[in-house]
């Protein structure tokens, strides 16, 4: 934690800083004391963690490169380790609800968060080697993470898919270091049949929140379909869409309260240090920006559904 009486008055990137009256003591004058005025945590806001560039290396040989966010103050009680959505149209290890969940967690709920780009995929923190394969070598990108994360013995790792990194986490992800998934936004098309009767083997947790309006799989048919795994939480969330967008606090509390249920609901705000992101440099990964683009699926015949006529580009983006 931020030693408030060390700190001088600021505003801007800091918070602010003011002066008000104390509470008059009996019998003692009206005295003048600082306090800390807590600042809203915003889109952009990032929080105290101590932030480091990593690089995964995969069984097949490619680099990936990722970041690991840890709590400044105090050794993390869990491990999110983040899937991006669909690369092709848009999907990276910043995809707004990954970067904001490395900007917030580690200081509100003392999370460790990795996030990195699949192969083939590029963001601010660089181009990951290799190339897009549709969701067949991504496999050796998941047991790269999951192995990182082993290696350095971040505790209680848990899986955090997106749209196309829900079925890399429930195709690759059922591993013995894995404590359990957290699904948001599935749409179960690479993922088959016998991917979810291993989880409902494992019996270990996975919760599906799934928005009202998505593209690929509402609430209703996500129940039917995740039935197959006895212990699968299926959240459905009135208003949601495939992106989240104007839901981001809501699935920030959602994972929190599975992953570390002592620290939900988040706060709204921060007296501590504060700083700013700028989100401007992705304004060329809009919904717009991949709208004719063709939206790939699972190989012909590999028994997983294609994709609708109505899937667009923007369902499976960030």
């Amino acid at each position: 934690m931020v030693d408030h009486a060390d700190r001088s008055p600021a505003v801007g990137r800091y918070g602010a800083r003011h002066r008000r009256p104390a509470e008059r003591l009996a019998g003692r004058p009206h005295v003048t004391d600082w306090v800390i005025v807590s600042a809203a945590i915003r889109a952009n806001s990032i929080l105290p963690a101590t932030r480091t560039d990593i690089e995964l290396s995969t069984a097949d040989g490619v680099t990936l490169v990722g970041e690991l966010a840890t709590p400044v103050d105090r050794p993390p009680v869990a491990t999110l380790v983040c899937l991006h959505p669909l690369p092709t149209h848009g999907g990276m290890m910043d995809s707004h609800l990954y970067r904001k969940a490395a900007w917030r967690l580690p200081a509100l709920a003392g999370l460790a968060v990795l996030r990195f780009n699949t192969r083939g995929t590029g963001s601010l923190r660089g181009t990951s080697g290799g190339t897009f394969d549709n969701g067949v070598a991504e496999r050796y990108d998941v047991a790269a993470a999951i192995e990182y994360a082993e290696f350095h013995d971040l505790p209680d790792v848990w899986l955090v898919g997106w749209s196309f990194g829900t079925d890399l986490a429930l195709m690759y992800g059922c591993d013995p270091a894995v404590r359990g998934l957290i699904l948001l936004s599935p749409p179960l098309r690479y993922a088959k049949p016998d991917h979810l009767a291993a989880w409902a083997a494992s019996g270990r947790p996975v919760t599906a929140l799934v928005p009202e309006f998505d593209d690929y799989l509402r609430p209703a048919e996500a129940a039917q379909r995740f039935a197959a795994v006895p212990q699968a939480e299926v959240v459905g969330v009135p208003g949601g869409k495939h992106l989240w967008v104007g839901h981001s606090e809501l699935i920030l509390d959602e994972i929190v309260r599975r992953v570390a249920p002592e620290s939900a609901p988040l706060p709204r705000s921060w007296d501590g240090p504060m700083e700013f992101g700028d989100a401007s440099a992705y304004a060329n990964r809009t919904v717009a920006a991949f709208a004719d683009k063709p939206l790939p699926g699972p190989a012909a015949g590999d028994g997983t559904a294609a994709p609708s006529p109505g899937d667009t580009a923007g369902g499976a983006a960030r």
